[in-house]
């Protein structure tokens, strides 16, 4: 078989031999697969098989070479049944997939909820919570207002803003176990309040988590997606889309919540359709809070739109905020 080789390439396969023993290696390689890749051609008889034969191994080459379309986590050809990543690791929101696919479990059954009456229980009799009907939300209402970032209100909290090491603040009990940082419960109570006369019952259902409850929820995410078949790193990128890294996770500062009604207590997107989610997102910004994670913005959070997840800022950064369409993390970049 050798004798009938191509002259031309047993001269250069002397010539690496010639080279040592790494040329002598690799000469031994190239000569075996031209006596292989002879072998084979000559098995295939006909022109139309050698054709054929010529396609598929170009499009084995194809498909797993730099040339084939891979998602951005780098795990090869794309898999329809995982959601695709951005090159920064985002979730990349697909409307054909299915909801389901995107529901957020962070609270289950035996959580307990909270509605108006229970917070207020925990306000003193001096509060105010009857709702705010001047004109504080009107259009220009803080045109140079000058807003200060490094304020509590105004934390910004995401992957690349974890929670500071020294942040502190004083818990104040929404009821039982369920507590949110204190200075917030009173707009909340007027925010309930205004809602309840508009015919609205909401519902706290997740309000401050400490990081080992963090830990928890996003580890039991990862779970899920191993056993889908991802990789560790394809499986956090998923979950810190669905669920906060731990540390990073304004539940952790008490300032955000989670927020349902008494007729629709499930966190998924479904809320949004609800009398209470569209209240919510009209006049939440009336009493401090603003719709953390919306729709369309994914890119900018790096959470999945969450339209039950509400964050307290500040009457004046709300209004400001809700007025413009913006994210907490454009606002601050504003600043």
């Amino acid at each position: 078989m050798v004798d009938k080789l191509n002259i031309k390439s047993i001269g250069k396969i002397r010539k690496l031999a010639a080279k040592g023993k790494a040329g002598l290696i690799f000469a031994t390689l190239w000569l075996g697969l031209i006596i292989i890749g002879r072998n084979i051609w000559k098995r295939i008889r006909t022109p139309l098989t050698r054709v054929v034969t010529v396609v598929l191994v170009c499009l084995v080459f194809i498909s797993t070479s730099s040339f084939a379309p891979v998602n951005a986590s780098g795990s090869g050809i794309i898999d329809p049944e995982k959601p695709a990543l951005t090159p920064d690791g985002m979730l990349v929101i697909d409307e054909e997939l299915p909801q389901e696919e995107y529901l957020v479990t962070e609270v289950t059954d035996e959580d307990d909820v909270a509605g108006l009456d229970d917070l207020i229980e925990q306000l003193d009799e001096e509060a105010d919570i009857e709702p705010d009907t001047e004109s504080e939300a009107e259009e220009g209402a803080y045109e140079g207002y000058e807003f200060d970032k490094s304020s509590w209100n105004l934390l910004l909290i995401n992957k690349q803003h974890p929670v500071p090491d020294d942040y502190t603040f004083t818990l104040g009990t929404i009821k039982g176990n369920m507590k949110c940082d204190e200075r917030i419960i009173e707009p909340l109570a007027q925010m309930f309040k205004a809602a309840a006369d508009d015919g609205i019952n909401l519902e706290v259902r997740s309000p401050y988590r400490d990081i080992s409850r963090q830990e928890y929820l996003f580890d039991r995410k990862m779970k899920n997606y191993i056993n889908q078949g991802y990789s560790y790193i394809d499986a956090y990128k998923e979950s810190s889309a669905v669920v906060t890294v731990p540390g990073a996770s304004e539940h952790q500062i008490g300032i955000s919540l989670d927020i349902t009604s008494d007729t629709y207590s499930m966190l998924n997107e479904g809320f949004e359709d609800t009398d209470a989610g569209r209240w919510l997102r009209d006049n939440s910004y009336k009493y401090g809070f603003i719709l953390r994670y919306p729709k369309g913005k994914e890119d900018i959070t790096g959470i999945i739109y969450e339209p039950w997840h509400f964050r307290y800022v500040g009457v004046e950064a709300a209004t400001v905020i809700y007025e413009n369409g913006l994210t907490l993390e454009e606002f601050i970049d504003g600043l």
